[in-house]
């Protein structure tokens, strides 16, 4: 294999390690450290930008591997028609296990280039995913907790003025006891005014 397929075979082996590191279970907290690492660092920037030079040239190279697998085969079948024509098997035997070696080969290369952008691109709507999932967790606990804030303040709410109605319920029925103390004594005052009014007539007459 060739420098540049060996180096394409140790970027598959790099992205299937990057993704079972993605869908590996972590805590909540880790996953966001991460993920805010992975956004927000200068130097994976660079190598991701750098990443989507390299997956445009496997692309070519996954072109020129499907051109050659397509080259081979045709190479392939007018092998098998001059063997077929001429009835020499065996005299064809030696071009036709080369061509099935080249054929190995491009195939290998094609297969090889194919994976590893396809993995590229399950590798990105992965971590697309995972991102929307933390924002929505961190959104459900922002909104949790916004709820059990307001549930507390509602239930301090609730206490204050159920103190207030205790309060406002005392002043009443000191209120009541005052007026009718007062109401008390106008009878009582009322009473000794009409017996002073009696007396004074009795004086009189």
């Amino acid at each position: 294999m060739t420098l540049y397929y060996t180096l394409v075979f140790a970027l598959l082996m790099f992205e299937m390690a990057l993704f079972m590191f993605l869908i590996v279970p972590l805590p909540h907290n880790a996953r966001r450290t991460i993920l805010t690492f992975i956004s927000e660092n200068k130097t994976v920037g660079q190598i991701q930008h750098g990443l989507k030079i390299t997956f445009i040239f496997i692309l070519v190279l996954f072109i020129d591997s499907v051109n050659r697998v397509y080259r081979v085969q045709m190479e392939l079948s007018d092998t098998m028609e001059k063997a077929a024509r001429s009835g020499g098997t065996v005299v064809l035997g030696h071009e036709r296990t080369e061509v099935q070696a080249r054929k190995f080969y491009a195939q290998r290369n094609m297969y090889l280039c194919g994976f590893t952008l396809f993995l590229s691109l399950i590798l990105n709507r992965t971590y697309a995913m995972i991102k929307d999932i933390v924002r929505l967790e961190e959104r459900l606990r922002a909104y949790d907790g916004d709820k059990s804030s307001s549930a507390k303040a509602s239930s301090t709410e609730v206490a204050a003025l159920k103190k207030q109605l205790e309060l406002k319920e005392q002043d009443l029925q000191t209120l009541k006891k005052q007026s009718e103390q007062l109401h008390k004594s106008y009878n009582d005052l009322s009473d000794q005014y009409d017996a002073n009014q009696v007396k004074e007539s009795k004086k009189e007459k």
